[in-house]
């Protein structure tokens, strides 16, 4: 806990005087972002870091494995959901970008075999995402199978998202656009997966 306070302190000593204005802006008029980041709750992806954003320019919701589950309004609790309805049907965003990563320990679970059952949240959590597994039998590298299935986790929270229909009027309307993206922790790559190529280094 000491060195969060540290980094607190640090904060509070250079990066406040530098953007004490931007915060008493935000905590005037409000925050408008233009988007929301979708991703995965790992300590080594942070949106904010890899976009390189600032104080109110966009929303963040972090889960295993930056899933999306289906639209399913009913008395249990939906954290990812609430986020989603929040960013989409109050903020109004116009991008919602699904980031998921390499490495996902949440994909790995998920091809554990046998399957990690004594997980009490992960194990149904990461069950959204089971058809992955039959769709990768054919690959027999790990490695391989891995990436194939972090990619596939991010395409089957993008169907996902459009079940919800207050998001899939907004994308037909062309007020709201969509976007998968994976991101290699070991060499910083940034891969949009709709055209399948890195973005510029």
């Amino acid at each position: 806990m000491e060195k969060l306070l540290e980094g607190y302190r640090r904060f509070r000593d250079h990066v406040w005087p530098e953007q004490r204005r931007i915060f008493e802006t935000l905590a005037q008029h409000g925050q408008s972002p233009k988007a929301l980041v979708l991703g995965c709750v790992d300590s080594r992806v942070d949106p904010a870091r890899i976009f390189d954003t600032g104080p109110g320019e966009v929303l963040t919701v972090r889960n295993v494995a930056a899933l999306v589950p289906p639209y399913e309004p009913d008395e249990a609790y939906h954290g990812t959901s609430a986020a989603l309805e929040f960013g989409v049907r109050v903020m109004e965003v116009q991008h919602l970008i699904v980031l998921g990563h390499g490495m996902c320990g949440g994909v790995k679970a998920l091809l554990a075999d046998p399957p990690h059952h004594e997980f009490e949240f992960i194990t149904p959590w990461m069950s959204l995402a089971k058809p992955v597994v039959e769709r990768s039998r054919h690959l027999t590298d790990h490695a391989e199978r891995q990436r194939f299935c972090e990619h596939e986790v991010i395409k089957i929270s993008l169907a996902n998202l459009m079940t919800f229909p207050w998001i899939a009027e907004r994308v037909k309307a062309g007020r709201l656009a969509l976007h998968g993206a994976w991101f290699d922790i070991r060499i910083g790559e940034l891969m949009m997966l709709q055209s399948g190529t890195a973005v510029a280094k």
